[in-house]
């Protein structure tokens, strides 16, 4: 159980330290940049984090629901089916909103409109900050459930 405890804690926990620092500290840094290194780097990001994050999600995920079959019988089950439920909702409307725009940012080229592409990416970062504050409850719900 030690061992499951400790893998959900570094996948979930990376995984959140990569999306706030993404949002906290590489989303203010580019916007200091000229619009077509905006434009160029964002690209880079959206196609490196598009591809890994998915997977990233899927097994926290099912890090989360191994825990709670494991803790189905303890008192404080119900934290780690509301940290489920709040990761699947993430997840679900990820993929609704965030990952169209994402592809268009992954597919950026030298001729879309910068104005566009930065006006796509101040979007998706909005999103992007309540996703980060949303995956963190979660993180906290899975602590205080297996903590008790």
């Amino acid at each position: 159980m030690l061992a499951l405890h400790i893998a959900t804690i570094v996948c979930i926990g990376l995984m959140i330290g990569v999306e706030l620092a993404v949002s906290a500290f590489i989303n203010p840094l580019l916007w200091r940049l000229g619009h077509s290194a905006q434009v160029e780097i964002i690209g880079m990001f959206a196609a490196r984090l598009g591809f890994v994050m998915p997977f990233w999600y899927a097994l926290g995920l099912l890090l989360l629901l191994a825990e709670t079959f494991v803790l189905r019988h303890q008192p404080h089950v119900i934290l780690l089916w509301a940290s489920i439920g709040i990761w699947a909702l993430v997840i679900v409307l990820t993929l609704l909103f965030l990952v169209p725009i994402n592809n268009r940012l992954a597919r950026l080229d030298r001729v879309t409109p910068a104005e566009k592409a930065l006006g796509d990416h101040h979007r998706w970062d909005a999103l992007h900050r309540v996703r980060v504050l949303a995956l963190a409850a979660a993180m906290v719900l899975f602590l205080a459930a297996i903590l008790n």
